[in-house]
């Protein structure tokens, strides 16, 4: 029997695992578990870290007794950026901070008050933005100073995971690099920046490589499961990375295009190379020694989730399917999918959505493709300052759930202005993060092999040329309507923020 790796995706909205055969890289199995996001305010977000356990326990049990061969290795994938404030008993202290949270516009300004933005973005890559976690961290001192007082260690999602599953405090690079508190160049916690906030970094776990062992399972967590003890647990990677590996994107002139909840363009580079003005992300890759840049839209398909809960009682299939019936542009219409703020360009978490050009011609299908393809424009503005800071790509392969869909692909071909490839197996971070276990179980010598297992693509959508001529127009109107809109913007979240009904938000 063929050994098998497991890989587990810890999301935003739900917990995927998956079964890979190790020699042929197919599936297996795979299983599926969803819990709820809590938003106590407007612009917060929060999740219980105990439901990703529970939820991962779930599925890793269904999967593993779904197979027959040997379970030989388990990888770890999730959501960046939040953060799980542990007590000295490694318990919670209270419900995460999720990535997409925005209570610290405050904490940032202190960030760059204590560091300075230059020396911020030479150390870690990045500018200081409210979904990181360091300024989370200073937020729970400010705000809740009796939760800090008890704080004895602070882990991103996936690895709360990891902690449950084998008892260890441990990360790795990739993840790391989006807590603002990584050096990133150097792989390793950054003292300047750690000193400067004030931040033990007894805090903080142990950084590994990701195709690294970082522990193995617990033997009564592999009792549960139904797997061998001792099992090994690779370090893994931050959502985005594994799902980069997952679709073979591992070296610059490649690019990953994922349309999640958030809608992200990975691109690997040759060494470290910050964008100087940070509204691109340079990251740690999640293999050894590598870097990327990744440009983040932070409600991609969560605008798509937001318009089908509006929409009432029709499924997805639905929507996208009377979209198809919208000529390109939507006649006019276009939408800014701001709905949670927004990263790349504009860093700004009070950003707000909007359709804009709306008329009484306009019908729920017209309306459905504007929010899909403001979606796309959104991106396609990471694109370009990708390219602008010389980082060229030969082909762009699509993962996540947009991957599926015949019109999200036909989309970002066409507002791309590039073919997008999609590979045989698109399941994004899970299916990285087993590629990943498969290395530190030794099932394979070295990232090389296991990123040959990626299946060759099946399907290529290539640009209409009509369209991309159509989509370049549109998106010459789409660029300045974040800075003619801004101000308006910032004066309706103030009067949000001014008018919250607090029985409300304490629900």
């Amino acid at each position: 029997m063929d050994e098998i790796l497991l890989g587990l995706d810890v999301g935003t909205s739900g917990v995927r695992a998956v079964a890979v055969d190790a020699a042929t890289g197919s599936f297996v199995a795979q299983a599926m578990a969803e819990y709820p996001i809590m938003m106590p305010k407007p612009g917060w977000t929060e999740q219980d870290p105990d439901a990703w356990g529970a939820a991962s326990m779930q599925v890793l049990a269904e999967i593993s007794h779904a197979t027959d061969g040997p379970v030989v290795g388990l990888g770890l994938a999730g959501q960046m950026h939040g953060s799980v404030f542990l007590d000295a008993a490694d318990r919670p202290i209270r419900p995460a901070l999720l990535w997409n949270d925005q209570r610290t516009a405050r904490q940032c300004e202190e960030i760059v008050e204590r560091v300075g933005t230059e020396e911020l973005v030479r150390a870690t890559g990045n500018p200081a933005l409210t979904g990181f976690q360091a300024p989370k961290i200073l937020w729970l001192r400010e705000h809740e100073p009796e939760h800090y007082a008890r704080v004895s260690s602070v882990l991103l999602p996936k690895d709360y995971v990891r902690l449950l599953l084998t008892g260890d405090h441990a990360t790795d690079a990739s993840d790391a690099s989006g807590t603002l508190l990584l050096d990133i160049a150097n792989r390793a916690w950054s003292a300047e920046v750690l000193q400067a906030l004030e931040i033990p970094e007894a805090w903080l776990p142990a950084v590994y490589e990701g195709p690294q062992a970082t522990g193995v399972l617990r033997d009564d967590v592999a009792a549960a499961l139904g797997v061998p003890a001792g099992l090994p647990v690779a370090a893994g990677g931050g959502d985005n990375a594994a799902a980069a590996l997952g679709v073979g994107v591992a070296a610059q002139g490649q690019m990953s295009a994922s349309i999640g909840t958030s809608g992200v363009l990975f691109a690997p580079t040759d060494g470290f190379a910050p964008d100087p003005s940070g509204r691109v992300h340079a990251f740690c890759h999640a293999l050894p020694d590598a870097f990327h840049l990744m440009a983040v839209t932070l409600s991609a398909g969560g605008s798509l989730r937001w318009w089908r809960s509006v929409c009432g009682d029709v499924s997805f299939d639905e929507l996208v399917a009377e979209a198809e019936t919208a000529p390109a542009g939507s006649e006019g219409l276009v939408f800014l999918p701001y709905l949670t703020g927004e990263r790349t360009p504009h860093l700004d978490a009070r950003a707000r959505g909007a359709f804009v050009g709306l008329t009484i011609r306009h019908d729920r299908a017209a309306m459905t493709r504007a929010v899909m393809e403001g979606v796309v424009l959104a991106m396609r503005d990471g694109l370009e300052i990708i390219r602008g800071l010389g980082v060229e790509f030969h082909d762009v392969r699509v993962v996540g759930g947009g991957s599926r869909s015949p019109l999200w692909r036909q989309l970002q071909a066409d507002i791309f202005g590039v073919p997008v490839h999609r590979t045989s197996v698109d399941e994004g971070p899970a299916y990285g993060a087993a590629l990943l276990a498969g290395v530190a179980s030794g099932v394979y010598p070295s990232v090389d092999e296991a990123l040959s297992h990626v299946q060759a693509y099946h399907e290529v959508t290539a640009p209409d040329p009509a369209a991309a001529a159509r989509y370049d127009e549109l998106h010459a109107i789409y660029d300045p309507l974040y800075r003619a809109l801004r101000g308006g913007m910032l004066s309706l979240a103030d009067f949000a923020d001014a008018t919250a009904d607090p029985a409300a938000l304490s629900r």
